[in-house]
This record gives structure tokens, C-alpha cells and sequence, in this order.
């Protein structure tokens, strides 16, 4: 049985890692993996086990309630983006994001380069680098005309927005898992990945501005495409940032799960939303929106828990609890097992660490082909090493960064194909290789600093 349940999995992984090519929604197949997985397990009575991370061995239970405590982490993680993502919605219907565009002043190409960047780098870090690289490229699209300058700014932003998700535990899903998982926490993530992955977007932004595109003057766009900016949108784009930063603080203080943190915070700026909108806040502007949702009597919370991304929060469901199968048969533990004793380099022993560097690489270097989330779920699953160990802080990086290797190598770089049309092997050819230095610059920053200045 368990060879099938290997199959099941494996199938399930190439209908999502092919969804491009199939034409189905990766969602699809995660679900129908996840509920086939624990239908074998239900049906066979297999038995299932949790790890007892204390004395690293597998302690068997009951299969209701061991699925119930996976649905319950499973869980955390969903409301969490559910709030997340909802905050950000809410300050799309107040039109904050166009706040950005007044940061953006000069008609240099390579100064402009550094601006939108440095912008998707920390913007990445606070709303997620997807959210980050819609709302850039979506700025850009109404500063500058040629298309091909464009999609070099794009592979760029791509490039930036993806290292800044990496070092905050709010900016990409693979940080938040390990910060919700309790393996890293806020502060010693930063302390460790901060500076590589600064390096990961600095390095390819300082490469191509040498290049022969980024030359001389942008022909800015016309003022009649300028962004209009809502009365409150600076207020709500400021308060929804400012919230969903205090969402660390929150935890640190409290020792509560972090998902309590963002429900208090969407909370906050829900309210504002609605005391906004009944001061008759109005959309017209933009195009008669306003009518079209009932302007000042619509609810701005309503509107944006009704625009949130649903197929990514049950892809992430369904790829968890997938995942979650393979773990609680013990799978992923006898595979780590097996790996720390074949991969030099790994240790001895897991809980004392010693993952290979090249293992974790290889990690990075694989979540291009196929998506991190799974990568970073099963890492968790394999590997019972401690709070804040640095493998933990390498796998956020190496998940995080690695996608940008490949146009379908991130959720960042899928919504810029769409967004600007960009070929896959354009992509290859002009942005992959300078994804690749800064990969490896940053992975290169991270190891001097965790064995010759961390001194961990």
C-alpha cells in the first residue's frame, strides 16, 4: 500500500508542477491528491504516527485525531493568509497602492531600476512578493511605453520581490510556514537571511543596470494615465502595511499563534475601511466603480473578502494535508533518516544538524521547477532539528529565492507572465542567468556569515 500512496503523490506532484502545460488549475490536483491519500490510508487502516520531536521516534495514534492536528496547523497558515490577503484588498479598494507611484520621480532608466527594485524588496517583505509584483508592474504598465524595457523591469522586480519575501516571516508562504511551524523565529530569520538576500537582489539589479537597456532617459506615459488617488488611500495604504508589520510584535509579545496577531490587525483596519466609507468615500474616479459596488453603501471588507485568491488557499490546503499523509505514515522521517546517512555532510545526527549545504541548494534550485510550498511542507516533515537552526534559515532563502530561476518558478514570476505577456524561454535567455548569480551571491553571504560571524 505504501508504494501506491507513493504513486498517488507522485502523480498529484507532476499534474501540479505540469498545470501550465495540462491547462489545469493546480488547485485541482492537489485536492483530489489530498483526499485520495487519506482515503488509502482510512481504507487500508494503515497505521499513522506523529514524530516525537524530543526523542526523534515515531509514536502511533489514532487516525481522526492525528489528521484532526494536521487540519489544525494546516489551518493556522490559511487564516493567516486569509487575513493577509484581505488587508491587502483593502487597501487596493481605497486605490492606496497608487501612494507608490509619488516614490517613483526620476526619468533615468538605471536610477528607475533601482527605485522599482529596492521598492519590490521591501514591499515584498510586508504584503508578499505576489501582491509586490502586481502592484509594481501595474505602476509601471501606466509610466512607460516600450514594451521590451518592460519586461526587463519585470524580471527584475521578479528577482527583488523574491529575495524580499524570503527574510521576513510575513513575505512569502514558505517563511510563514517555518515561522507558524515554530522553527524560525522573526528576529533570528531576519538576522540571518537579511543581508543574503539583499545581496540575491542587489547583485542582478547592479549587473543589468550595466547593461546597454538601462541606458540613458525613459519615455514616461502621459499624465492622463496617471493613477488617481483616493481620498484615504495614503492613510489605509500606510495603516494596512503598518498592521500587518505589527503582526511579529503581536506574537513576541503575547506568545500566541501568529494568525491571532493578523486577525487583530485586519480587524483594525477593517474599521477604518468602514468609517471611511461612510464618510462617503467614493470611487467614482476610477472609472464608475463606485456605482457598480453601491459606492459609499457597499462595504469595503465585504467586497475584499470577496476578491481574496480562494484557489490558492485550497491549493495550499490540499498540498499540506497531501503532505501531512506522507508524514504521519512516517514516510518523510525514514527519508531524512536515509538521507543524513548517504549525503555528506549531513551529521551524524538530525537534531544536531548538520543538513548539507548542498542538499539545501538543491532545494533552491528545485523549488524553480516545482513549487516551494510542497518543498518547504516536506522539509518541515523530514527534518526534527530545532527552533531558529540555520538549515532552517538556508531553507527559507534557497525556497524563496530559488524560483526565480524560471519564469514558473515563483507565484511573483507566473502572475508577471501573465501580466506582460513574457515567454518563458525570453525569460531563459536574459534574466535566468543573472537569477542565478544572485542565488548564488546570496547563498554564498549566507554560509561566510553563519560559520565566520554568527559563529553558529
Amino acid at each position: 500500500m505504501e508504494t501506491i500512496v507513493i504513486i498517488v503523490f507522485i502523480v498529484g506532484y507532476l499534474a501540479i508542477t505540469l498545470e501550465h502545460n495540462l491547462k489545469i488549475d493546480k488547485l485541482i490536483p492537489a485536492l483530489g491528491m489530498m483526499a485520495i491519500l487519506w482515503a488509502i490510508i482510512a481504507i487500508n487502516h494503515m497505521s499513522v504516527f506523529e514524530v516525537n520531536t524530543e526523542l526523534l521516534e515515531l509514536e502511533e495514534g489514532g487516525l481522526e485525531g492525528i489528521l484532526l492536528h494536521h487540519m489544525g496547523k494546516t489551518a493556522e497558515i490559511l487564516v493567516f493568509l486569509l487575513g493577509a490577503m484581505t488587508i491587502v484588498e483593502i487597501i487596493d479598494y481605497f486605490n492606496g497602492f497608487a501612494t507608490i507611484k509619488g516614490y517613483v520621480k526620476t526619468r533615468s532608466k538605471k536610477k528607475l531600476l533601482w527605485i522599482v527594485s529596492s521598492l519590490a524588496f521591501v514591499l515584498s517583505a510586508i504584503i508578499d512578493n505576489l501582491t509586490a509584483t502586481i502592484v509594481l508592474i501595474t505602476i509601471l504598465q501606466k509610466l512607460i511605453n516600450d514594451k521590451d524595457l518592460r519586461l526587463w523591469f519585470a524580471g527584475l522586480i521578479i528577482i527583488a520581490a523574491n529575495a524580499g519575501g524570503a527574510w521576513s516571516p510575513i513575505g512569502d508562504v514558505t517563511t510563514t510556514m517555518l515561522w507558524i511551524a515554530n522553527k524560525v523565529t522573526a528576529l533570528v530569520l531576519i538576522e540571518h537571511v537579511l543581508i543574503p538576500s539583499i545581496i540575491c537582489f542587489a547583485v542582478p539589479t547592479f549587473i543589468a543596470s550595466r547593461l546597454p537597456i538601462f541606458k540613458g532617459n525613459v519615455a514616461m506615459e502621459t499624465e492622463e494615465n496617471e493613477m488617481a488617488v483616493s481620498k484615504y488611500g495614503s492613510t489605509m495604504f500606510y495603516l494596512g502595511l503598518g498592521m500587518i508589520i505589527f503582526v511579529p510584535v503581536f506574537k513576541t509579545l503575547t506568545h500566541l499563534p501568529p494568525y491571532m496577531g493578523m486577525m487583530l490587525s485586519l480587524a483594525v483596519v477593517a474599521a477604518f475601511a468602514e468609517i471611511y466609507s461612510f464618510r462617503k468615500f467614493s470611487i467614482t474616479e476610477l472609472g464608475g466603480e463606485a456605482e457598480e459596488h453601491g459606492g459609499a453603501h457597499h462595504s469595503p471588507v465585504h467586497r475584499s473578502l470577496s476578491k481574496i485568491e480562494l484557489p490558492s488557499i485550497l491549493f495550499f490546503l490540499g498540498i499540506l494535508l497531501a503532505v501531512a499523509a506522507l508524514e504521519s505514515l512516517g514516510m518523510l522521517f525514514h527519508f531524512a533518516e536515509t538521507l543524513n546517512e548517504t549525503v555528506p555532510g549531513m551529521g551524524t545526527e538530525l537534531h544536531s544538524t548538520k543538513i548539507s549545504d548542498l542538499v539545501v541548494l538543491i532545494l533552491g534550485v528545485g523549488s524553480a521547477v516545482i513549487d516551494n510550498v510542497p518543498l518547504v511542507a516536506a522539509s518541515i516533515g523530514m527534518f526534527q532539528i530545532g527552533l531558529d537552526e540555520p538549515a532552517w534559515h538556508f531553507i527559507a532563502y534557497s525556497a524563496g529565492t530559488g524560483g526565480s530561476m524560471l519564469i514558473i518558478g515563483s507565484a511573483a514570476g507566473v502572475v508577471a507572465m501573465g501580466m506582460e505577456k513574457i515567454d518563458f524561454f525570453w525569460y531563459l535567455k536574459k534574466i535566468s542567468l543573472l537569477a542565478l548569480v544572485g542565488f548564488l551571491a546570496g547563498a554564498a553571504a549566507f554560509i561566510i556569515m553563519r560559520n565566520f560571524i554568527l559563529n553558529v
